[in-house]
C-alpha cells in the first residue's frame, strides 16, 4: 500500500472518531458578533503588546552548526550543543532569552467565553512590528530595531556568534460562522470544524513506512476505522431512541 493511502486511512479514522464524539454534541449555533480578545496580551520583558488573541515571541541566536563539510553559522531558535565541536566553534550553552507564547484566555463571543482549543486550532499567526517605545533602558542599550523586530548585532549585516534577533507574532481569528457550537455556556469547535482541522493536519503529514510495513498496518487501520464507525452509528441510534 502506498504511504499516502496509509495517511488517508489515518485521516479517515480520525474523522470517524470526531463523528463518534459529536453524537452527544448540542446543535450548532451561529455566532453573530465578532469575538473579543479581552485584556491586551503583553510581553513584559520588552513592553510589547497586542489586542489580538495570542502573542508569540520568537528568539533566534547566531550559532555554529556542524555539517558534512565542516561548520557553518546559522540563526537557530534553540541552543546548538557544541561540546564536540572543533576549537574556535563554541556556542553559548543556552539562549539568554526564552521563546514564549501568551494566549487570550478571557476571549469572549456574544458574552460567552471561547475555549482555548478554538484559538489554538483556528487561529492564524501573523508577524507584526511592535511599537518599541516601552522598551526598557537596559534592553534598549543591547538591542536595536532590525526588520520587523529587534537585533543585538552591532552590524546586522555581519552578526557574530551569540548575537540575538527577536520577532513577535500575533494570533488572528478567521470568520467563525459555522465553526462553533455552544456547550455548557462556552463556545467550542463544532464537530465538523474539528474533523476538518484533524483531516488538514493528517493531510499535511507524509507517512513514511518501511518496506512491507504498510501491508502489516493495513488490517489494523481498517479494523480501527470499522470500530469507530460502529461507535458513531451506535450513538446515533441511541439519540433516535431518546428522541422517540
Amino acid at each position: 500500500m502506498n504511504p499516502r493511502w496509509a495517511a488517508a486511512l489515518l485521516s479517515l479514522a480520525g474523522g470517524l472518531a470526531a463523528a463518534a464524539v459529536s453524537a452527544q454534541a448540542l446543535p450548532s449555533v451561529e455566532p453573530l458578533d465578532p469575538p473579543q480578545s479581552g485584556r491586551p496580551l503583553s510581553d513584559g520583558d520588552f513592553g510589547v503588546q497586542t489586542r489580538q488573541f495570542g502573542l508569540d515571541r520568537r528568539v533566534e541566536m547566531y550559532q555554529w552548526r556542524a555539517t558534512d563539510s565542516g561548520y557553518t553559522r546559522v540563526w537557530n531558535a534553540a541552543a546548538i550543543d557544541s561540546a564536540g565541536f572543533a576549537p574556535g566553534h563554541e556556542n553559548p550553552k543556552t539562549l539568554p532569552l526564552e521563546n514564549r507564547r501568551w494566549w487570550a484566555r478571557d476571549a469572549m463571543l456574544g458574552g460567552k467565553p471561547l475555549e482555548l482549543s478554538v484559538l489554538q486550532t483556528l487561529g492564524q499567526w501573523r508577524v507584526f512590528r511592535p511599537n518599541f517605545s516601552r522598551l526598557p533602558a537596559n534592553l534598549a542599550a543591547s538591542f536595536q530595531p532590525e526588520g520587523d523586530g529587534l537585533g543585538s548585532a552591532e552590524n546586522p549585516l555581519d552578526p557574530q556568534i551569540g548575537d540575538l534577533r527577536i520577532i513577535w507574532r500575533e494570533l488572528l481569528l478567521p470568520p467563525l460562522d459555522g465553526k462553533l457550537e455552544l456547550h455548557d455556556g462556552r463556545w467550542r469547535l463544532s464537530p465538523d470544524a474539528a474533523a476538518a482541522a484533524l483531516s488538514a493536519e493528517r493531510a499535511s503529514t507524509v507517512v513514511e513506512l518501511p518496506a512491507g510495513e504498510d501491508q502489516r498496518l493495513l488490517p489494523w487501520l481498517l479494523g480501527a476505522a470499522a470500530v469507530l464507525l460502529a461507535a458513531a452509528l451506535l450513538w446515533r441510534r441511541k439519540r433516535r431512541r431518546l428522541r422517540g
